[in-house]
């Protein structure tokens, strides 16, 4: 009888943690090229998407999002139909003009402790275009604070220039010596963006054994491209990636492929998302 009441017990008490688990501490990040507003791209062009955009990261409720491209406009009207603060300069001269390398972020549930800009060029810490890049290029870090669990970890997010081979090599190879420089207490590391390559570009080799590809690490994958290029398949690529380092676990990775707003495409980008454990 003894023996019959204890394996009861056991069952009860499984059953009463499988009804009310203890949930792990996670914070659900995503990358999101969301197109210039002043490309010229017909019915595709930011006027006729914005509505989408808004959609879109209401529906997915990332904790924080790596958003590129994004103009001061944009900026604007995102912030006034949505809850989210955001963080981030222009890259034409570190104020407002050109685009933005923003983190927008849930200030609910995380909190901007603090943050910053730079340059991928010789001289990272003013407005300057790198090596043979096309374009200033930027990436924006910030230190943030899970304010559910307490956590700290660094958030990165870049735009990789999509002419340059050494612009986008050097360029990835000065973010890393600044994460290493700002990071001396080996918090949990996000970096994300558009990196204009493919996994397997040597561009992305100084990650090896420092950095894991979200993509890679996932219990739950996707193995879809995230350049959709408005359709045209023949351009379509895996360009935009989330890597990580000091986490748990991902339990998912996902490019975002829903339709807000009757639209197929809410950018000539995916979406992509990344839900890490610490």
């Amino acid at each position: 009888m003894k023996k019959i009441l204890s394996l009861l017990a056991m069952l009860l008490a499984v059953a009463s943690f499988a009804k009310d688990p203890v949930k792990p501490a996670s914070v659900t990040i995503m990358t999101f090229n969301i197109r210039y507003g002043t490309a010229e791209d017909g019915t595709n062009s930011w006027y006729y998407r914005a509505g989408a955009v808004i959609d879109m990261i209401n529906d997915q409720k990332p904790d924080l999002i790596g958003m590129q491209e994004a103009l001061k406009d944009q900026i604007d009207v995102l912030k006034d139909y949505l809850s989210y603060k955001c963080i981030g300069v222009g890259r034409e001269n570190g104020k407002s003009e050109g685009e933005h390398m923003s983190i927008f972020y849930n200030p609910k549930t995380m909190k901007i402790q603090k943050w910053g800009t730079f340059w991928l060029s010789e001289t990272p810490d003013k407005p300057t275009k790198g090596w043979d890049a096309a374009c200033k290029r930027t990436a924006t870090w910030a230190l943030v604070k899970d304010k559910n669990s307490g956590k700290q970890f660094y958030f990165v997010n870049t735009h990789l220039d999509h002419v340059g081979k050494e612009a986008r090599k050097n360029g990835l190879n000065l973010i890393l010596e600044r994460i290493d420089a700002m990071n001396k207490d080996g918090l949990p590391l996000v970096l994300s963006g558009d990196f204009n390559v493919t996994p397997d570009d040597p561009t992305l080799a100084p990650l090896s054994g420092k950095m894991q590809s979200a993509r890679d690490w996932a219990f739950k994958t996707d193995d879809g491209v995230t350049y959709n290029a408005w359709g045209h398949k023949e351009h379509a690529a895996v360009i935009d990636h989330i890597f990580v380092k000091g986490f748990s676990s991902c339990p998912l990775f996902e490019v975002v492929r829903k339709s807000y707003d009757d639209r197929k495409f809410v950018s000539d980008h995916y979406p992509v998302k990344a839900t890490l454990i610490y």
